[in-house]
């Protein structure tokens, strides 16, 4: 009796010890200077998620944009995705991140509202484009 007590008690201090061990969510806030519309949300939105899924092993786990102050946030499993992978895959998406500039490729692509400020793009005078526009249904 005392064997078997002594034994569950052994075998719920390692499965604790084992669990206490496993990588808890983190959080990350990614700056962007090209993030600012709806539009720019939307390609960011496809091309995480087909990250996630291909390479990232799931380790994004969701996201949060603040467009008016060209922020994302991220939750994420650090054993599956580390913050220099995740601000690699805004770079090739062409959004900066922080202080990385985007791929120059990619952001060629981008539409003329997810260019840089400096470069005429994000909001203009009068025509917000943080909120998607009323479609009317």
């Amino acid at each position: 009796m005392k064997k078997a007590l002594l034994i569950s008690i052994f075998t719920l201090l390692i499965s604790n010890y084992l669990f206490a061990q496993a990588d808890k969510a983190l959080w990350i806030t990614i700056k962007s200077a090209n993030l600012k519309c709806w539009e720019c949300r939307e390609s960011l939105d496809k091309y995480l998620i087909v990250e996630n899924n291909s390479n990232f092993e799931k380790g994004i786990i969701q996201w949060k944009y603040n467009l008016l102050q060209g922020e994302i946030k991220l939750q994420y499993f650090p054993d599956r995705v580390s913050p220099d992978q995740i601000r690699t895959a805004m770079n090739n998406a062409g959004f900066d991140a922080d202080t990385e500039k985007a791929t120059e490729d990619a952001y060629k692509k981008l539409s003329a509202l997810c260019k840089r400020a400096e470069d005429g793009g994000g909001p203009q005078p009068r025509k917000p484009c943080h909120m998607e526009p009323y479609k009317g249904y």
